[in-house]
């Protein structure tokens, strides 16, 4: 009887994360997520368009080369619940698998986040496709990297302008590579922030190496000139015409607990 209800537990276990994929979208609607053109790389790169997020895929890799979407105020707010509906994006023939990330110590850490998609119940599955996944120690990834995507939403909510986000990694021939599928690991992963409202930049670094230290939670201290982020990431992004990069500590205002409660008045809890 136990190993009956054990395996109907596994069984609606894997019903419940099973969702139908739809395909990418035509590139062209992704104008939305990379309002100033779409960025240059020096590594091929498959466009892959999805509602919430454009996915710049690197397929030798298999992770992204960067990820760009843009965050208004009302969906910086969503109110679907984290399935954690980790699958392979069908997309993608060779892609990683949720089952190359096991055993080895690393997160599947998003690049779109599941915070900043969780305004649509497809949106919020699509962000659990692997080609929107990069490895990323625990220490990172529910740390410092938390903290600024939570910050992200903060600011869209509470300046009540529109941002556009640039996500990528910092990686090479002589990384480590995980899994079956020999997904690599970056050594670097980086953001670059723009409000489209005021035409305010700005960009952060975070290095990703063995051992690793928890990083704090002083985002001042890796705050990197986006000049230098895009030579390292060799990716060339596209800003808009005056776009002013703001100093470290200059950044936008941010008040988590007024977040936190304007969570819980749309959403009727906290996030």
């Amino acid at each position: 009887m136990k190993k009956f209800i054990l395996l109907a537990l596994i069984a609606f276990s894997s019903l419940a994360h099973a969702w139908e994929q739809r395909p990418p979208l035509p590139v062209e609607q992704c104008k939305v997520h990379s309002p100033y053109g779409f960025a240059a790389t020096q590594r091929p790169a498959n466009p892959i368009c999805r509602e919430a997020y454009l996915v710049a895929y690197d397929a030798p890799a298999k992770i992204p080369v960067y990820v760009a979407y843009t965050l208004t105020p009302p969906n910086a707010l969503g109110c679907w619940p984290r399935t954690n509906a980790f699958v392979a994006d069908k997309s993608v023939q060779g892609g990683a698998k949720p089952d190359d990330y096991a055993g080895t110590g690393y997160d599947k850490g998003h690049a779109a986040p599941d915070g900043d998609l969780s305004w649509s119940e497809i949106v919020e599955y699509e962000s659990f496709l692997m080609t929107n996944m990069y490895p990323q120690h625990g220490s990172l990834n529910r740390g410092i990297w938390k903290l600024l995507e939570t910050s992200i939403r903060g600011w869209a909510v509470q300046q009540k302008q529109p941002f556009t986000i640039y996500v990528g990694a910092f990686y090479g021939a002589g990384n480590e590579t995980i899994g079956a599928g020999k997904v690599i690991v970056p050594h670097g992963y980086y953001k670059i922030v723009i409000n489209n409202t005021t035409k305010e930049i700005a960009g952060w670094a975070f290095p990703h190496t063995k051992p690793y230290v928890n990083l704090g939670n002083d985002l001042t201290k890796f705050r990197l000139p986006i000049s230098q982020i895009q030579t390292q990431a060799g990716v060339q992004y596209k800003f808009p015409a005056g776009a002013k990069e703001v100093n470290p500590g200059s950044e936008w205002p941010v008040d988590y607990g007024a977040l936190t409660n304007a969570k819980r008045a749309k959403c009727g809890k906290a996030d």
